[in-house]
C-alpha cells in the first residue's frame, strides 16, 4: 500500500424517493473517505445502511446527489471518462450468474477486454493470466453453468481482472455461496490485494471476512459511524451490537469470558491469537 489516493469520496450524499409516500430518503449522508492505492477496505453495515449504493457510485453506475467521487483522479460525474473509470475500478456483484454472459469460461473472461478493444494478441495473454490468478485455468473450456458457486464467482472475478483494473469493488461476493465457495473467493481476494497490489473495496456482512482488511468502515443509515483497523473496530463489541452487527466468533468468546471476570485483551480476532493468549 502506498500513500497515493485511489478513490477519493468527498461529502457524498445520495437521495431517492420513497415508494411508499414519495418522501425523500437519504441512502448515503455526507460521506467522506480517502482509499489508498493497494489498500484493502471492508465496508460493513446492516441491510439498508447504504453499502451497495456506495459501491455503485464508486463504479459510476449511479451519480451522487451531492458531493464528488474521484477514481484515480477522475470524477465519476464526467460522462466522457466513465469507461476509463470502470476500467480502473471493476465491480464484482453478489450473484455470479448475473455476470456470466458466455457459454465457455475463457470466452466469458474475454468478453470485457474484447469490448474495450484489446487486440487479439494481448487478449489471449490477459485471459490466460486472469484465469491463472483465480486458479481456474483447468476449467477454461468448461461451461460456466456446470461450475460450483465459488468457481462461478472466480470466473466473474477473472473477467474483471482481464480488464486490468487497479481497484476492484466487491459487493457481497460471497453472500450466495456455501462455506467452501466463500473460502475460495476470499483466498482469491486476499491474493489480488497482497500479491497483485490491487486496491480492494469489499462490502460484506460476514465479520470473519472483515478481519482480513487494512481498515473497516461501518455504515449506519448512510453515515460512516466507525472507521479504523479491524482490531480497533471489533474491540468495540457493545457498540457494534447496538448497530445490529455481530463480531468475529473469537472476539465474541473473549468478550463473554471478560464479562465472567477474565482480563483478556479485547482485540483478539483469530483462533491463533486466542490459542497463544491461553
Amino acid at each position: 500500500m502506498n500513500d497515493e489516493i485511489m478513490v477519493k469520496i468527498e461529502n457524498v450524499s445520495f437521495e431517492y424517493s420513497s415508494y411508499i409516500d414519495e418522501s425523500i430518503q437519504l441512502a448515503v449522508k455526507d460521506l467522506s473517505i480517502d482509499i489508498k492505492q493497494g489498500e484493502f477496505l471492508v465496508v460493513l453495515g446492516h441491510n439498508g445502511s447504504g453499502k451497495s449504493t456506495l459501491a455503485k457510485m464508486i463504479n459510476g453506475l449511479i451519480m451522487p446527489s451531492s458531493g464528488n467521487i474521484f477514481v484515480n483522479g477522475l470524477n465519476t460525474r464526467d460522462e466522457d471518462k466513465i469507461w476509463d473509470i470502470r476500467s480502473t475500478a471493476g465491480m464484482v456483484f453478489q450473484n455470479p450468474d448475473n455476470q456470466i454472459v458466455a457459454t465457455i469460461v475463457e470466452e466469458d473472461v474475454a468478453f470485457g477486454p474484447e469490448n474495450l478493444g484489446v487486440p487479439q494478441s494481448e487478449l489471449r495473454k490477459r485471459v490466460d493470466d486472469a484465469l491463472e490468478t483465480v486458479e481456474m485455468t483447468e476449467y477454461k473450456n468448461h461451461a460456466p453453468h456446470l461450475l460450483s458457486g465459488g468457481q462461478k464467482q472466480r470466473v466473474a472475478i477473472a473477467g474483471i481482472l482481464a480488464m486490468e483494473p487497479d481497484c476492484i469493488i466487491f459487493d457481497e461476493p460471497t453472500a450466495m455461496l456455501d462455506p467452501v465457495g466463500r473460502l475460495e473467493v476470499m483466498e482469491t481476494i486476499k491474493k489480488l490485494n497482497k500479491e497483485k497490489g490491487k486496491t480492494i473495496i469489499l462490502i460484506t456482512h460476514f465479520m470473519d471476512e472483515a478481519v482480513e482488511a487494512d481498515r473497516v468502515m461501518v455504515l449506519n443509515e448512510g453515515e460512516a459511524v466507525m472507521l479504523g483497523t479491524p482490531k480497533e473496530i471489533f474491540s468495540q463489541v457493545e457498540k457494534l451490537k447496538i448497530l445490529g452487527l455481530d463480531v468475529p466468533q473469537v472476539t465474541e468468546l473473549v468478550f463473554e469470558l471478560n464479562k465472567e471476570g477474565y482480563a483478556f485483551s479485547d482485540d483478539i480476532l483469530s483462533v491463533e491469537e486466542l490459542v497463544n493468549l491461553l
